[in-house]
């Protein structure tokens, strides 16, 4: 009865000699029409008509839809009239984290800087070096801290009613930021009587205009 058999028990013995990768090799060439190995040029291939499409070659890829474009709503700058900076702006959020962020540094540079030179100037005569070195640092950050907190909590507030000033006057130009300065250095001083209020005021809208009259130079 062996010979009855003999056909069936051939093909499992083939199938049973092939390897998992002829296998594949075997479907992949079903499912293509082709040898993939004798490919050289894949342009070869979808060139010729009623050849392969991309989307066969690779199903997830989806090149026939061609290429997408992102549009990133929150990457347009700023177009209110008079908005353009020095940097560019996508809108208050933007100013309001350069320019306190910018004011916060430059303060703490210009209040180390002076705390450097009033702790050289105080160091006691004829004292050890580590008693040099901690009251220069003592007056560093006595001096840079303070000075950097004052100007960050001037320009945040600034910059916040600038921003109110703007949105509701449709433009951002000189009146408006030189009426911010004066607003901020008010609320500032508030808590110390209207004299200091107005002095802070007026200095805050001359600080106002004239950085205004310095963008106004550099743009």
């Amino acid at each position: 009865m062996s010979w009855l058999f003999g056909g069936k028990k051939s093909s499992t013995d083939s199938q049973e000699n092939t390897t998992p990768v002829e296998q594949n090799d075997d479907k992949l060439k079903q499912t293509l029409g082709f040898d993939p190995s004798s490919i050289s040029n894949v342009s070869n291939v979808i060139s010729v008509p009623g050849g392969l499409s991309p989307s066969q070659l690779h199903p997830l890829a989806g090149l026939e839809r061609g290429v997408e474009y992102m549009d990133l709503e929150e990457e347009q700058l700023s177009s209110m009239e008079g908005s353009q900076g020095l940097i560019p702006s996508r809108g208050w959020t933007d100013d309001l984290c350069y320019g306190t962020g910018a004011v916060y540094l430059v303060g703490l540079g210009l209040g180390g800087s002076y705390g450097f030179i009033e702790g050289l100037k105080n160091i006691p005569p004829n004292s050890p070096g580590k008693l040099q070195l901690n009251t220069v640092l003592n007056h560093i950050t006595r001096r840079g801290p303070f000075l950097g907190n004052n100007a960050g909590v001037l320009a945040l507030t600034y910059n916040l009613i600038n921003s109110v000033i703007d949105s509701f006057r449709g433009k951002h130009d000189v009146a408006g930021s030189v009426a911010a300065g004066a607003l901020t250095g008010a609320i500032f001083r508030s808590s110390r009587g209207l004299k200091p209020m107005g002095y802070a005021s007026a200095l805050m809208a001359a600080a106002a205009a004239g950085w205004c009259g310095i963008k106004s130079v550099i743009l």
